[in-house]
């Protein structure tokens, strides 16, 4: 075997042993969507209850990203991703096995934690493990990985509930924990981020900016955006927004520099991925439920039905790697968001009580070549011109801000649904979707926008790394090497 072979063996290795993990975390987001009903009337549990098994997680995960890419650049980006793998099979298990409403609340809850720590590292350690030349498209395989499982959880959970005992849902994780962790073993060399003092008051006050941000976004639609809980948790979580803005700009030791927003290209791509992941996920929660309550399709037909725009991305994501290696980050992902926006426009000016599927497979098609063409330049675009130490913490950024894009926009389609519309056939649900639909449109549209108004300089990633422009940023006493990705 050639030293070429090798590399390239090496490569595809590291992208399976980051890819896998990722997968099944995204998966677990919403796999359990569809399995909702049977797993109600098993445990007897309460409306309440079942919204909970869903937020138990994606409040954890959002809310523990950023400290765990914190803890990985500190102690070892490898072993909290190992970490992370084997946490997250242990609470499936424990999920699986859950007997009451109360125990899979909170093995759902370590889900999260634990993928918490695989998502971010996954990225960070690919981006290390791929040469420059190649790492676009390793990054495009990523996305596209990563979105097919948030896409595909639903299908999955449908199909597991129709075939199986619904704790079937949980079990699949471990063969694919267990394969990560051997793959992890042989492709990844550990790497860690800025040698600093732990700044343990920064991921604190972090940590209070997004828990009671996520639970209030999360609950705001079934208390009512006037409740005094709600209030609390979106004024907690702006007054540590500033507490942690204040620290961030004083200390040295901040585990998140503010540097880092002052880069144009980081800023308006984590804006832009914030836009579009609420943008896209609030759309997919209304039509997902629009083919069922509409178009009057079971949980596994609607979600095999969407498989147009929620199946593109695997294919179109890796292409989408290959031509930003040649032509950069800023016309691809300008371009993949303008689709999706046009697709979500299309589907907003056809709905009515009588649409067929036939009429709605082009734009879902549109959409889900739109989304290929977004998952993996977005995520490449936040480590353009970061140094290697900083990639853990720029694409925990870059996660958080997207999990809470996801919450806000589902959280902000519902309440223009409800307010033009009912959960109803027919047109009760159509007067709801379609205004939601405009303005999820116009989220992603501004993230289109933002993503065209990327500087053209450092939007390309370097084809070999002698090239990389390497320039020194002053961080106090220290310096650090950025380089062009």
């Amino acid at each position: 075997m050639t030293a070429s072979e090798r590399n390239r063996r090496g490569l595809a290795l590291a992208i399976v042993a980051t890819a896998l993990p990722t997968f099944m975390a995204s998966l677990d987001n919403l796999v359990m969507m569809f399995a909702l009903p049977v797993i109600q009337a098993d445990l007897e549990a309460s409306v309440v209850q079942l919204q909970w098994f869903i937020n138990a997680y994606a409040i954890a995960f959002a809310t523990l990203m950023l400290p765990m890419a914190a803890l990985g650049d500190r102690y070892g980006r490898r072993r909290i991703f190992c970490a992370g793998i084997v946490v997250f099979c242990l609470a499936s298990i424990a999920a699986a096995l859950a007997a009451t409403p109360e125990t899979l609340i909170a093995a759902r809850a370590v889900q999260g934690l634990a993928a918490a720590a695989i998502v971010p590292l996954s990225l960070a350690l690919l981006s290390v493990a791929a040469p420059d030349d190649k790492r676009a498209l390793a990054v495009g395989i990523w996305g596209g990985v990563n979105g097919l499982g948030i896409a595909t959880g639903p299908i999955v959970g449908g199909a597991v509930v129709e075939g199986f005992h619904w704790s079937g849902i949980f079990w699949i994780n471990i063969p694919i924990g267990l394969a990560a962790l051997i793959l992890v073993r042989l492709a990844l060399n550990e790497s860690h981020g800025r040698r600093a003092p732990f700044d343990i008051y920064g991921i604190t006050l972090a940590t209070l900016v997004v828990l009671p941000l996520m639970w209030a976004v999360a609950e705001g639609n079934e208390r009512g955006w006037t409740d005094p809980y709600v209030g609390l948790g979106l004024t907690i979580g702006t007054l540590a927004l500033a507490g942690f803005l204040y620290h961030a700009a004083r200390s040295q030791a901040a585990f998140l520099p503010l540097r880092l927003f002052g880069d144009r290209t980081f800023s308006l791509a984590n804006a832009s991925g914030f836009l579009f992941s609420a943008g896209v996920f609030g759309s997919i929660f209304l039509l997902s439920q629009f083919l069922q309550i509409s178009m009057g399709y079971g949980a596994l037909e609607a979600g095999l039905r969407a498989a147009p725009w929620t199946l593109a991305p695997m294919v179109i994501a890796p292409l989408a790697g290959l031509i930003v290696h040649r032509h950069g980050v800023k016309g691809i992902l300008g371009a993949g968001l303008s689709l999706q926006a046009c697709a979500l426009f299309w589907m907003a000016a056809i709905g009515s009580p009588d649409l067929t599927y036939a009429a709605v497979v082009i734009p879902m098609l549109l959409a889900g070549i739109g989304m290929g063409l977004t998952f993996g330049p977005l995520a490449l675009a936040v480590l353009l011109g970061r140094c290697e130490s900083e990639h853990g913490i720029a694409s925990g950024v870059n996660s958080t801000l997207r999990q809470l894009g996801v919450a806000s926009g589902i959280a902000l389609a519902a309440v223009i649904f409800t307010a033009n519309g009912e959960y109803l056939p027919g047109q009760p649900f159509v007067d709801g979707l379609r205004p939601a639909l405009v303005l999820c449109g116009i989220l992603v549209a501004i993230s289109a926008i933002m993503a065209l108004a990327l500087p053209s300089r450092g939007t390309r990633p370097a084809t070999t790394a002698p090239v990389a422009a390497a320039i020194p940023i002053a961080t106090g006493a220290n310096k650090e090497t950025r380089s062009l990705v």
